[in-house]
């Protein structure tokens, strides 16, 4: 007969730790960003997080360190050569770092009622940063790290009204495909999470704070915090394992 430790080993799979780990997370002060930094941290994670915002950095380092262990600095990633600056002073504060999660968005519309310069900064937050950000990132990466960026569904229900904003995100889905395959041989993992539609500042536009508690109540959108498990759950999968992509949507649709 199997020994009691045995059966578990076979019933269960070894999964990585968080703890110790050290996270970067862009956008990482509001939002999806914010709700894993909380969460990685309370798990043990050392974090670092960027924002454009200085008052919302220093709210959600505030939030943080009441858990856990976090660092960052304000920014803007769109400017040049901000992403290498950001990623070095990541290092220097984290000693180097494992994994790094490239989350920040802006709200972009359709592409005939955006004027041309909000168009050209649309793309330069939600496309070229994340690329700049992503190849710094792997120049100083070892291998056992991880790349995560977090997209949206955008990229498969392609609505009309977000054009620009579809755009980017069915971009960082090839994006993140062909990457994947580039880095492999270097244990460097790379995963998508594409979120449904999910409470932060970025839907006041179209919905208030009161509409958004509203719909996670009855079950149409969803939380930032459950977005947040999903990225825990990719980061703590087995070395050998890729979960390319997780798509999290809600159980209902808002009416």
């Amino acid at each position: 007969m199997h020994s009691y430790p045995q059966l578990l080993a076979d019933a269960h799979t070894e999964c990585p730790t968080i703890t110790g780990k050290r996270v970067v997370i862009t956008g990482g002060t509001t939002g999806i960003g914010r709700a894993t930094a909380i969460l990685l941290a309370s798990e043990g994670a050392n974090v670092f997080v960027c924002g454009r915002s200085q008052e919302h950095l220093e709210d959600a380092l505030q939030r943080i360190n009441l858990l856990g262990n976090g660092r960052g600095m304000s920014c803007d990633l769109a400017q040049p050569g901000t992403p290498e600056a950001m990623l070095d002073r990541a290092a220097d504060e984290l000693s180097g770092f494992d994994t790094v999660i490239i989350n920040a968005a802006i709200a972009a519309e359709d592409l005939a009622g955006t004027d041309q310069d909000q168009i050209d900064y649309q793309l330069a937050v939600d496309f070229t940063s994340w690329i700049a950000t992503a190849k710094a990132a792997i120049s100083r990466m070892e291998g056992g790290g991880d790349l995560v960026f977090i997209g949206s569904t955008s990229a498969v229900s392609r609505s009309p009204g977000s054009s620009v904003y579809v755009a980017t995100k069915a971009g960082i889905q090839g994006f993140a495909q062909s990457l994947r395959q580039e880095l492999g041989d270097r244990d460097i993992k790379v995963s998508l999470v594409e979120p449904g539609l999910t409470g932060s500042d970025m839907q006041y536009e179209d919905y208030s704070s009161e509409q958004q508690r509203d719909l996670i109540a009855k079950d149409q959108m969803l939380r930032a915090e459950d977005i947040a498990v999903a990225v825990y759950f990719v980061l703590t999968q087995p070395r050998r394992t890729n979960v390319s992509l997780v798509r999290v949507e809600s159980r209902l649709k808002p009416e």
